[in-house]
């Protein structure tokens, strides 16, 4: 090589390196048991406050409370776990669920281990939006050799038209030469059992070469979930019982059936009972009456 082109050459080099990307500062995973998915930045921001309402308030779901909480204890323990979809009706407390189950995990203290060995990291909660699916892998590199365990949540997930997320979130669930880290579990809510709107699976039925094949390659995500917990609609009493359990949380004193007409008043107006829209009266009933 001719001596006269090093210089030249040193000054590519260099320049190439400045345009390269900086490596990811290490993850902090510690100091908070929440945390939100930052992808632009490759970190995870920690949460200090969890917005949840506690597992004893979430009435009327007493088998899906029992289904979620078991297979989590099971996870954080270090057993074998199954992913999970929780869909179903609007505001029936699907997230409320996920939250108050890693929130009442983190109060069941574990027990002292004999020889002084010091109890297992406490399971993490992070939320990663559903724009923000296609960096999966990446958050999944970087929580894999992490010595705690981590729960990864994803609210309101469903797919549209053109949307090409979805295959990158099967091969992550279920699939690929890596494949999901043993110290991370996937939950997501959903409205839509099988994730698609049904008009989009209708096109692929009537426009693919197989309608079959194109219909199970647009379903088959919510087979990459083992467990599945739907949520529906309930009852007027199952509705008050909701209601009675939130104002006594709060403390408000109102007589029982001025209380029950007032929350059937407001479902009336709102159009709909659930979790949500009992936990809606309560909060403008508190804020009525003067209560923070």
């Amino acid at each position: 090589m001719d001596p006269a082109l090093l210089p030249a050459l040193l000054r590519i080099a260099a320049a190439l390196e400045r345009l390269a990307p900086p490596e990811p500062a290490p993850l902090d995973a510690g100091g908070a048991d929440a945390f939100v998915w930052m992808p632009a930045a490759a970190r995870l921001d920690p949460v200090r406050e969890v917005s949840v309402v506690p597992l004893r308030l979430l009435a009327g779901i007493d088998r899906q409370r029992e289904l979620l909480l078991d297979n989590t204890a099971r996870f954080a323990a270090g057993l074998p776990a199954n992913n999970a979809m929780l869909w179903g009706a609007r505001g029936t407390g699907k997230s409320s669920l996920v939250k108050a189950v890693h929130a009442a995990l983190l109060d069941d203290v574990p027990p002292a281990r004999p020889g002084g060995v010091a109890p297992a990291p406490r399971l993490a909660l992070v939320e990663i939006g559903r724009d923000d699916l296609h960096s999966l892998p990446l958050l999944l590199d970087l929580l894999r050799p992490q010595p705690r365990r981590f729960l990864l949540f994803c609210d309101d997930l469903s797919f549209e038209r053109e949307d090409a997320d979805y295959k990158a979130l099967k091969s992550v669930l279920d699939g690929g030469l890596r494949g999901r880290p043993a110290n991370v579990l996937f939950y997501a809510t959903s409205n839509r059992r099988h994730l698609m709107p049904r008009d989009m699976i209708d096109n692929e039925q009537s426009t693919a070469i197989n309608p079959a094949e194109a219909i199970e390659e647009k379903i088959s995500l919510s087979d990459r979930f083992g467990l599945w917990i739907g949520f529906h609609g309930i009852d007027q009493a199952t509705y008050l019982a909701m209601v009675e359990a939130y104002a006594a949380d709060r403390g408000l004193a109102v007589a029982p059936d001025r209380l029950r007409a007032w929350a059937i008043e407001w479902s009336v107006g709102r159009g709909a009972r659930s979790g949500r829209v009992a936990w809606q009266f309560v909060e403008d009933l508190s804020g009525r009456s003067g209560m923070a």
